[in-house]
């Protein structure tokens, strides 16, 4: 069995007899149901706080927050300058990409990142490592993802969180989320090169293909982790997120099922594909397992 907590394999046996054996398939469709009806419906009124684990709600995470920020701002702040300074002089353009992302009990919020593309007007909502200008930074910027660090200023100003879903697009909320959004979390380590395994889909699939496979694999793996979330397992994620520990084989699963689709002619419309189907079966238990993984250890 492989080492690595994000990949199939790394579930300990004796673990699977402590969660509840459930129909993953069933809830799986249900999610894309859901995902689907995001535009003909508001944000749902705000659920009940029983899907998050004790710590994910507790004052004592966003204690733990600031402290880490606090504590790391000696060392990033020069690391923030330098940068900042680099994207100046490479491009022209502001400094900051400045978005409107959606926060905790569906609060619109600013989120800060280095720009990393020529004109930020022409920004796409699924990005791919091919359908956007980068700078002369900006790829180098993204792989080691550094355009991430000025989120340290969110986490300061209680938008966000150190380990959380990652903020989402208001085209892209299913219901309003019951947590900060994080810098990291699961979903982050599992999809961290998303933007390269995404350029491969066919541009006519790009969009279907995120909100009826992506975003729901994206949704369940943290909803998953935020559920079962304690200390040690978001100091986990967050360590491995800075040592750059994570592995694509999940999300090269769900794209190298696409592609085989593709190949063999499966798809004739932009709607969900019987790929789609054996993606969210095969791939998405895989994910659960691996949440639950992180939590437990």
């Amino acid at each position: 069995m492989s080492a690595n907590p994000y990949v199939s394999g790394s579930f300990d046996s004796n673990d699977r007899s402590q969660s509840k054996p459930r129909d993953s398939k069933n809830e799986i469709f249900a999610v894309r149901d859901a995902a689907s009806a995001r535009t003909e419906a508001p944000a749902k009124a705000l659920p009940a706080r029983k899907g998050l684990s004790s710590w994910s709600r507790s004052s004592a995470k966003r204690v733990f927050d600031c402290a880490c920020v606090l504590a790391a701002l000696p060392l990033i702040v020069p690391v923030l300058l330098a940068i900042a300074l680099v994207v100046r002089l490479t491009s022209r353009g502001p400094v900051l990409f400045l978005q409107k992302r959606v926060g905790r009990y569906g609060r619109i919020f600013t989120i800060f990142k280095f720009r990393t593309m020529v004109d930020a007007a022409t920004h796409h909502a699924v990005t791919t490592a091919g359908n956007q200008q980068f700078t002369p930074i900006g790829p180098f910027l993204r792989k080691w993802k550094l355009d991430e660090l000025p989120q340290l200023l969110n986490v300061l100003l209680g938008d966000m969180s150190l380990v959380g879903p990652r903020p989402k697009l208001p085209e892209h909320v299913v219901q309003r989320p019951l947590c900060r959004p994080g810098i990291t979390g699961s979903a982050t380590v599992v999809f961290a090169r998303e933007e390269a395994a995404l350029n491969r889909i066919p541009k006519n699939r790009l969009q279907d293909y995120y909100h009826s496979v992506v975003l729901p694999a994206k949704r369940r793996l943290d909803a998953e982790y935020m559920a079962r979330a304690t200390f040690f397992s978001d100091l986990r994620l967050i360590v491995d997120s800075v040592m750059r520990r994570w592995d694509m084989a999940a999300l090269e699963s769900l794209i190298g099922m696409e592609m085989l689709q593709v190949q063999i002619g499966a798809h004739t419309a932009p709607t969900a594909s019987p790929g789609d189907e054996m993606a969210r079966s095969l791939v998405l238990p895989q994910l659960e397992r691996d949440t639950a993984w992180i939590s437990w250890n």
